[in-house]
């Protein structure tokens, strides 16, 4: 638990996800995503670009399939890490931020194709993952 406060509510414990140094900062230096994925496909940040990417430009069933990947990898990530299905995956430690983007991109790609359960189930879980990151990413 870097940097983290202790959990005195008696909830399961933040989450915090390992970094990937190497695809993070490919990303930063302007590596195309694609590559990146290509060479790092278990990293949800590069996901969460694309999805944002293809989202941007119209492509929402990219976005769509681009956001679940991140996600469906985060997910195994996270469970690797000790996450149990619920508590906290804070926004505030970094390497958790790949996806949360990826689950908030996810339920703006179901949203935008009426798929309305999807979407609400995707912010709710945003929100209930990380305020911050619902605040941040709803902005």
């Amino acid at each position: 638990m870097t940097g983290m406060t202790q959990n005195l509510l008696g909830g399961p414990p933040p989450t915090e996800l390992p970094d990937n140094a190497e695809a993070r900062e490919a990303l930063e230096k302007g590596v195309d995503p694609f590559e990146v994925a290509a060479r790092h496909p278990d990293y949800p940040g590069v996901w969460a670009e694309l999805a944002d990417r293809a989202f941007a430009r119209g492509g929402v069933i990219d976005s769509y399939a681009f956001a679940r990947t991140g996600y469906h990898r985060g997910l195994d990530m996270l469970r690797r890490a000790g996450w149990k299905g619920q508590g906290p995956i804070p926004w505030e430690h970094e390497a958790n931020r790949g996806f949360l983007r990826a689950l908030h991109a996810l339920g703006r790609a179901a949203a935008a194709i009426g798929e309305d359960v999807e979407a609400e189930r995707c912010k709710t879980f945003l929100r209930d993952s990380s305020a911050t990151a619902a605040e941040v990413l709803n902005a």
